[in-house]
């Protein structure tokens, strides 16, 4: 068996805040012993709701900035001990697609100049081989040299722009591509446009993704595995189609239902699982001072004085299928089966008892993307 292309093993970054306004400073622990592998070839999607630490693990990844503590592999190289030219080198085969497609790129600098930087970069110094490469890349993203060449970002659509973004990632020949919300801020039918791209350069190219997203429909269609975020913490890690199907953690159950359904919702009990009365925060405590022991317990309606005391980890969750792991003490386990009884833990009322891979070839419609499910 082969050996990961990526590999993370508890990974750390943390930032101080100073307080203000009342509000009580302190150190933010923004990814919190994260560990994950991304295999060659695999789209691994990152999800959770905004301030997970989806953004903030990606960049550390890259070593912009380094992390407090833990380990980043890539292609049997550990970055961290890197420096200079040495990380440059090695940082040319991880690429980033940001979320705005228009602040990401250089407003003064022709749509050429851009997706040639990289090259020059690369030290390809002859300006015809630089063109011809150029002229390939933006071929490859469905744009035209002539027609496009010499346009600037705001003569570009947001899809045009984000093309263009991905020609010069592609730019480095990378072997990984982490995609920051790349499609968020795009309308729905050049979301599928542009999901249909770039599968077809993973299937052309050979490519990796980290895909970061909070949408759990359009993660499903274009995703090897998932693995669901909270407080910079990962709650539960799988295959997509195992994941959306049979959610094992309370939080990706809430993330699911909050996907909008035009049909009548066809997931098992087990899905469903969710106390509707359940009296709980709707949003996520302070991510400087988080709940002890499981960071969601204060929004969760199984949560338990166990909760509270200890810190779930990672690891299979009863039932569930291979590679399905899930870090919670009382994961959900069958389609009907009870909760746990109600045991308030600090800072949480539990309301009373009620009497696999791949999606290669397969294309995306504007209908899945826009979060409607099949």
């Amino acid at each position: 068996m082969t050996d990961p292309l990526l590999r993370v093993r508890d990974l750390v970054q943390e930032f101080t805040v100073r307080g203000q306004g009342g509000v009580r400073g302190g150190v933010l622990q923004a990814v919190a012993g994260v560990g994950l592998d991304i295999w060659p070839g695999e789209t691994l999607s990152v999800v959770g709701e905004t301030g997970s630490g989806k953004s903030t693990l990606a960049r550390s990844i890259m070593q912009a900035p380094p992390p407090k503590s833990g380990e980043v592999v890539f292609q049997g190289v550990t970055l961290g001990t890197l420096r200079g030219a040495a990380l440059r080198d090695a940082r040319r085969s991880i690429q980033i697609i940001f979320q705005d497609p228009y602040t990401s790129l250089d407003p003064l600098w022709p749509v050429a100049r851009i997706v040639a930087e990289p090259l020059i970069a690369a030290g390809v110094r002859d300006r015809g081989e630089r063109r011809r490469r150029v002229g390939q890349l933006l071929e490859q993203v469905g744009l035209d040299l002539g027609l496009h060449g010499r346009r600037r970002a705001r003569e570009l659509s947001g899809g045009q722009c984000q093309r263009v973004a991905i020609a010069r990632a592609l730019a480095a020949s990378p072997a990984l591509i982490i995609a920051d919300e790349a499609v968020s801020s795009l309308d729905v039918l050049v979301q599928a446009q542009v999901l249909n791209l770039l599968e077809g350069l993973r299937t052309s190219l050979g490519l990796s993704y980290l895909f970061i997203a909070h949408d759990l429909a359009l993660v499903k269609q274009v995703s090897d595995r998932v693995a669901v975020m909270y407080l910079g913490r990962l709650c539960e890690v799988g295959p997509a189609d195992e994941v959306y199907a049979h959610p094992r953690h309370p939080y990706t159950v809430e993330l699911l239902d909050a996907v909008p359904r035009i049909e009548q919702d066809q997931r098992s009990g087990a899905a469903r699982d969710r106390s509707a009365d359940a009296d709980v925060p709707a949003e996520a405590p302070s991510p400087v001072h988080p709940p002890s022991g499981c960071r969601f317990r204060t929004r969760c309606p199984r949560a338990q004085l166990k909760c509270a005391e200890e810190t779930p980890l990672l690891a299979p969750g009863h039932g569930a299928g291979s590679g399905h792991l899930v870090a919670c003490h009382f994961p959900i386990v069958a389609e009907s089966g009870p909760k746990p009884e109600p045991s308030p833990a600090p800072g949480q009322r539990v309301p009373a008892k009620p009497g696999q891979p791949g999606k290669s070839g397969r294309p995306v419609t504007s209908t899945t993307a826009s979060g409607s499910s099949k």
